[in-house]
């Protein structure tokens, strides 16, 4: 995997570069070696723009992905972009008593696991993900984000 960080944030205590590679390698384990991602880290200002803009929801939101449709014709190994806002991360691992960084590594494997085609809009699809998510969380050592 090949990970494009872009900090956009001057948040105190983001993760390193090497702890987002490790949760995004996690969640995203069997994909081609050449496979493509960018983390961007922003403010809520960006964060609620890109909300807006593509959800149509005006707030601030933890994470957000964008995944990659190449053309027709074209293989390019790009998975997409997961946008994280690190000032709502920090409040809501506060707000629901979580370690910063276990909520941080959720917040990365969640939005992987959109570029994927994972989803929970669905009761079904959202129990399917959240037991991913739990999975993969635990194999890295985080607890149950969903207790």
């Amino acid at each position: 995997m090949i990970l494009d960080l872009q900090i956009a944030s001057n948040a105190p205590n983001l993760p390193s570069e090497a702890e987002l590679e490790r949760w995004a390698g996690a969640a995203l384990a069997g994909q081609p070696e050449e496979a493509e991602l960018t983390i961007r880290i922003v403010d809520e200002d960006e964060s609620q723009q890109l909300n807006r803009d593509y959800r149509g929801k005006d707030y601030a939101t933890n994470v957000l992905s964008f995944p990659f449709e190449a053309p027709p014709g074209m293989d390019l190994p790009l998975l997409g972009d997961v946008v994280i806002c690190a000032g709502v991360v920090a409040r809501e691992a506060a707000e629901q008593d979580k370690a910063l960084h276990a909520h941080w590594a959720h917040m990365v494997i969640h939005g992987c696991l959109h570029l994927l085609g994972h989803d929970h809009i669905e009761e079904a699809e959202a129990d399917q993900m959240e037991g991913l998510e739990i999975h993969l969380l635990a194999a890295l050592g985080y607890p149950n984000p969903y207790q």
